[in-house]
């Protein structure tokens, strides 16, 4: 298990994985200031300057992070290959949310408006799961629970499958393109940073494997 690796033993790195937790913490305020700007009447620029500055030190942790990595396999040579290279993908998804973050923020920055409507207290529903996943997630960081996980793949994944059919729905609908496509962009974003979470907490439970006859595998958009 990655993390389990560098929390258990002589590799000194109990650091990075406490700093990973740190960041992806940073990506949940982003999630909730974002999608708060846009589900409900807070105004975006009210919102703007602390998920920039959340996303400057998000930044700013995964390159001394990166850094720390590496050190680490000069130091200790590629023995720790895999499950330095594990880390360093979890830390590309944790960071990747925070992107996701903000585009959802772009969105409300364009004058996209989604309170109000039919359909707004079920997303501030689906809001409020979401970032709940984020918690779940660290926890498992912290402790790899097999049963736990099986549970957050079950559920991330039936997400998953909702937000597909949303926007398959709304690709199809009659209504006005100004009230389908921001919800189809919103349900895209969603769609990937439940990917990302759900690949965090895969990373953070199962050991790479390096194929020295391949690459590793792509992470998700």
């Amino acid at each position: 298990m990655v993390l389990s690796f560098f929390r258990k033993g002589p590799s000194g790195l109990e650091h990075a994985v406490s700093q990973a937790v740190g960041m992806l913490g940073d990506a949940r305020h982003s999630f909730d200031a974002a999608t708060l700007a846009l589900l409900t009447d807070t105004n975006a620029s009210a919102v703007d300057a602390d998920i920039r500055a959340t996303e400057q030190r998000m930044n700013r942790t995964e390159i001394e992070l990166r850094s720390e990595l590496i050190v680490h396999i000069s130091v200790q040579g590629t023995m720790d290959i895999g499950p330095v290279l594990g880390l360093i993908l979890l830390i590309n998804r944790i960071e990747r949310i925070g992107d996701q973050a903000k585009n959802v923020l772009d969105l409300a920055e364009a004058g996209v408006v989604l309170t109000g409507q039919p359909d707004s207290e079920a997303m501030l529903a689906e809001r409020a799961e979401i970032s709940a996943l984020f918690g779940e997630v660290a926890a498992l960081m912290l402790e790899h629970d097999d049963a736990r996980f099986a549970d957050l793949t079950r559920r991330c994944e039936g997400l998953q499958a909702a937000h597909q059919a949303k926007i398959i729905g709304y690709v199809h609908s009659s209504e006005p393109g100004h009230q389908v496509v921001p919800r189809a962009i919103y349900y895209r974003y969603l769609n990937r940073i439940v990917a990302n979470l759900l690949g965090i907490a895969r990373a953070a439970g199962e050991p790479l494997v390096i194929d020295t006859d391949g690459p590793v595998d792509d992470l998700d958009e």
